[in-house]
């Protein structure tokens, strides 16, 4: 050994350092770059195991055979291999560095293992809390921010006021706007999640906060998981989360106003895409399924939607996608543009002299409206924003939001393959990890890079990226009265036989029902072509029967429409005073019934009518008085009766003398 050192000292010490350096710079690189090709999981997994043990057999090889040529002096293919380990050196850094941000950026998509949620009590703007005040909670134990944290905060401030329960947070709202109670807990989003009902639009001005607590808490969005990756057919829900700001924070609110599912089949490359319109009335799954619109559910939180929408489609869905509707502004910038056909305005449309204008990304108008001649073009992230929010343009109001959001993420998922360079990915990467949160891990995510791979080399050999389903539910306007807001709301009714179109179609792409095949094709060349979607044309089946107004009919008609729906049928007959007596029908008719008109059908198992028994007794006046006046009367008429024939004998006389 003493000898190898002396030989050793004895080489040339600039290539000796040389040696030295490069060995340690490469262990330390090569330690890096292992480390971020396994966090790979999934991908290329056999190349991976080549490259790592290729670079661990070079590095053993570089050591020991420069070693002997330190030894013998002879230093030419010391340099040579000391510059290849130097270029290996170089892959190794930039490799680690651009693996580490693309996983750092996947991972910073999946939702956080702990949320700080947070309840505020809270009054309207003009009323005083005091020792008196009447407090409105929500009565499920379960709900975190309306029960639990709520207890905590009443126990933190030494509150002594009354506590009335509720089963829904718009029972509690109407009671506070009604001024049947004081105040009310509500979660800390509360603004975002019912200012998109029309009642509470103006939400954040009417009421004030006057308590307020958090507390970090296990992620209750989390309990939701499914153990599927992109090897297999898979459902997503996207929720859209309409905020103010960049970025998306794990706990942000979202008010259910954008849902779409997407099934998707990794082998045949095809997806199927529904929006489900906002106030579309469906049984709320954490409700007890009480029907409410579809968007309500996002105030008991994500589970809650996705159980709701689940039921409603009756498919499983695996996982959830939270997307900031802000964050399209800096992804639709990091693509250079997406292209989209811009549908021209068919409601007021001279308002903007044809173009489609809307607010801009921070809801500024004046100076800073976003507006976008009608047509196929290039938007960027401010236009195609605009163009995804914007409603009160289009005759269809929301259904055709819905249309242009598809438009929107479709020409995103076209454009988002075909980044030039590794900037372009990374600045697409960072703009969809700040705006987009998931129950998706990072490995699950990586699944996904087979099926990437295979979309794009459709996109190379010319084919399309994927094959797309639209599907199209089609809708009714439905005036409901909901109980617990204690008014009559304007929803949307649903066509059962569109639904199960669409549940038909979402369950093909999933392989769980055959393709049905269509043995025949006919065209007319006088009537455009339409492609195919899933739910859309005529319709028939309405989804949610109303309880009529019976006021005015028989008691034989309203107990036939009973019978007919299985409905516990009883009558009253009521006398003038009583509550329930209605002078404007007449005796034997239905003065009024114990439902409201216009509830859902389905939510009434029993219906009690109140049939007019008598009607109110004209007060008679006095005998002698009714006589006298009788006598007037009689009197009247007889002295018009002779002056009428004293007047006519006299007519007679003059008629005699003119005709002599």
């Amino acid at each position: 050994m003493n000898k190898v050192i002396r030989k050793l000292k004895r080489s040339s010490k600039i290539l000796r350092y040389i040696y030295y350096v490069i060995c340690i710079i490469y262990i330390i690189t090569l330690f890096f770059f292992i480390k971020s090709l396994l966090h790979l999981t999934g991908i290329e997994t056999v190349l991976r195991i080549v490259f790592i043990v290729f670079f661990i057999l070079y590095l053993a090889l570089y050591a020991f055979w420069n070693l002997l040529n330190l030894l013998r002096r002879k230093y030419k293919v010391l340099i040579i291999t000391s510059i290849i380990s130097l270029v290996f050196i170089l892959i190794f850094s930039v490799g680690s560095y651009y693996i580490n941000m693309v996983y750092s950026n996947l991972n910073n998509m999946t939702e956080d293992d702990e949320l700080t949620y947070t309840t505020y009590l809270i009054t309207l703007q003009e009323s005083e809390f005091n020792n008196d005040s009447v407090i409105g909670m929500i009565s499920d134990e379960n709900e975190i921010e309306g029960n639990e944290l709520a207890k905590k905060l009443y126990n933190k401030e030494k509150l002594t006021n009354s506590i009335e329960d509720y089963d829904d947070y718009y029972e509690l709202l109407n009671d506070l706007y009604n001024n049947d109670i004081d105040a009310i807990f509500v979660p800390g989003n509360y603004v975002t999640l019912f200012s998109g009902e029309e009642k509470y639009q103006n939400i954040a001005e009417a009421t004030k906060i006057v308590y307020e607590y958090s507390e970090k808490k296990e992620n209750q969005d989390l309990i939701l998981s499914s153990n599927k990756d992109f090897d297999e057919p898979l459902t997503f829900l996207l929720m859209g989360v309409d905020s103010e700001d960049n970025g998306l924070n794990a706990n942000a609110a979202f008010n259910g106003d954008t849902l779409m599912i997407i099934t998707f089949n990794p082998t045949t490359l095809t997806t199927t895409m529904l929006s489900i319109p906002r106030d579309t009335y469906v049984p709320i799954a954490c409700r007890s399924n009480s029907y409410s619109k579809i968007n309500s559910a996002a105030a008991y939180g994500t589970s809650c939607v996705v159980d709701t929408v689940s039921n409603f489609l009756d498919i499983d869905i695996d996982y959830y996608v939270k997307i900031n509707f802000k964050g399209v502004v800096d992804l639709v910038d990091a693509l250079g543009g997406i292209e989209v056909d811009v549908e021209a305005p068919t409601y007021n449309a001279d308002r903007y002299d044809g173009m489609m204008c809307e607010q801009n990304s921070d809801r500024l108008f004046g100076d800073n409206l976003v507006c976008v001649e009608p047509g196929l073009q290039t938007l960027n992230g401010e236009q195609a924003l605009a163009y995804a929010r914007n409603r009160h343009l289009y005759i269809g109001s929301d259904l055709d939001r819905i249309r242009h959001q598809q438009q929107v993420v479709e020409a995103i998922a076209q454009k988002a393959l075909q980044f030039s360079s590794i900037k372009d990915l990374q600045n697409i990467l960072n703009a969809i990890s700040n705006n987009i949160a998931t129950n998706m891990t990072t490995d699950t995510i990586l699944s996904g890079y087979n099926v990437i791979k295979n979309m794009v080399s459709n996109v190379l050999s010319g084919e399309d990226l994927l094959n797309i389903n639209k599907a199209y539910l089609e809708t009714y306007s439905l005036s409901v009265y909901v109980p617990s807001m204690g008014t009559t709301t304007s929803a949307q009714g649903y066509y059962t036989s569109s639904l199960e179109d669409i549940k038909h179609a979402l369950k093909v792409t999933l392989g769980e029902e055959e393709e049905d095949v269509i043995k025949t094709f006919s065209f007319s060349v006088n009537e455009p072509y339409e492609i195919y979607s899933p739910g859309k044309g005529l319709r028939s089946g309405t989804s949610s029967k109303l309880l009529p107004s019976f006021i005015g009919s028989t008691v034989t008609e309203a107990e036939e429409f009973c019978n007919e729906n299985g409905i516990d049928f009883n009558i009253v007959y009521v006398d003038p005073g009583d509550s329930h007596y209605n002078s404007n029908v007449n005796v034997g008719l239905i003065g009024d019934q114990s439902s409201p008109i216009n509830v859902l059908l389905s939510t009434v198992n029993e219906l009690t009518v109140y049939v007019v028994n008598s009607k109110e007794a004209i007060s008679d006046e006095p005998e002698e008085d009714i006589d006298e006046d009788e006598n007037t009367t009689d009197e009247e008429n007889n002295q018009e009766k002779d002056d009428a024939e004293q007047n006519f004998d006299e007519d007679e006389e003059i008629i005699k003398d003119i005709i002599s």
